[in-house]
């Protein structure tokens, strides 16, 4: 399963986030800590900054390589800051059908939005859901579709559900989602485990969603996710303990150049960065909140401070 990484907060150098770090979104290409795949199918980023010539739009990057391979990560990284970042490293399984290519990494960035969309995923059957799921997409969102996963497909999807850009309509929104594609499946016989953990970033925002369904279309499964994950990859079990698994934020203060994700200690309500992420980044997790199974977290950065609103989504 791929890698999200999303921040905001201060201006910082970007190779703070991806490159120095012990456990960085670059290290995680070949050592996740949490999941037998690497990361060998891609990267991206994009990541606003109040230096670049127009701060409102994002830099966008991606290569359709493994991240360590890419040649360009020291010489275009090191350049850059950001007060807003979204990155994702790919895993894809080697097989004819995998398809390496510009438009098939992470983050999506269509025109005519603000949100960029990277998500550590998997929809099954998507190509055949649409059958179902066309009728809900705007032509002005479909016709930006260059790539052939999924998740592009969810972003068009998602974009043409989205009316308006407050919390509470992005919940709905996402919960809106899930019930089609469940109905989809459902509709065609397709039923079958599917993940949602997703970042969609903006400006000083991060949404960050831990959604899905189990084998049997069922979206509040029962289990303990780490008991499941003792299974053997690729068993049902394995699969749905990936599905239960939480997602990771870190809130804090004065984020450090120290070689590793680390934030000096505040309280919440102090708090002047956050990052969103697949998996904790330091070796002490106690400081990493969880996003569990079935919430959906809204985190934005007003004048100085975080601001984080979790919610249970009523898919």
């Amino acid at each position: 399963m791929c890698r999200v990484l999303a921040y905001i907060g201060p201006e910082l150098p970007l190779e703070n986030l991806l490159l120095k770090p012990a456990n960085s979104l670059i290290n995680q290409t070949l050592d996740p800590e949490r999941h037998p795949q690497l990361q060998l199918a891609g990267w991206g980023f994009g990541a606003w900054s109040e230096h670049f010539l127009d701060p409102d739009k994002p830099f966008v990057y991606h290569r359709p390589m493994a991240a360590f391979y890419d040649d360009n990560v020291t010489k275009i990284v090191p350049h850059l800051r950001a007060n807003t970042m979204l990155a994702h490293v790919r895993a894809g399984d080697v097989n004819e059908q995998a398809v390496l290519a510009d438009e098939n990494c992470h983050p999506f960035a269509f025109k005519k939005t603000q949100w960029l969309v990277a998500q550590n995923g998997d929809l099954p059957n998507w190509k055949l859901l649409q059958r179902e799921l066309l009728q809900h997409c705007k032509d002005e969102y479909l016709e930006q579709m260059s790539g052939t996963t999924d998740t592009e497909f969810l972003y068009v999807l998602l974009l043409s559900l989205l009316e308006g850009d407050s919390d509470e309509e992005i919940q709905r929104v996402f919960e809106r989602l899930v019930g089609l594609i469940v109905e989809a499946m459902k509709k065609l016989d397709l039923v079958a485990l599917f993940k949602l953990k997703l970042a969609m970033v903006s400006p000083r925002r991060i949404i960050g969603v831990n959604i899905g369904a189990g084998h049997d279309g069922n979206v509040h499964p029962d289990g303990d996710w780490r008991e499941l994950r003792k299974a053997e990859p690729g068993t049902d079990d394995f699969a749905l303990g990936m599905l239960l698994e939480p997602m990771y934020m870190l809130l804090g203060r004065d984020f450090h150049d120290r070689g590793t994700y680390e934030f000096e200690d505040c309280s919440e309500e102090e708090a002047t960065s956050a990052i969103f992420a697949s998996e904790p980044l330091t070796e002490g997790t106690d400081d990493w909140l969880e996003l569990k199974y079935g919430e959906i977290v809204f985190l934005e950065k007003h004048g100085e401070n975080i601001t984080k609103t979790v919610n249970q989504l009523q898919a």
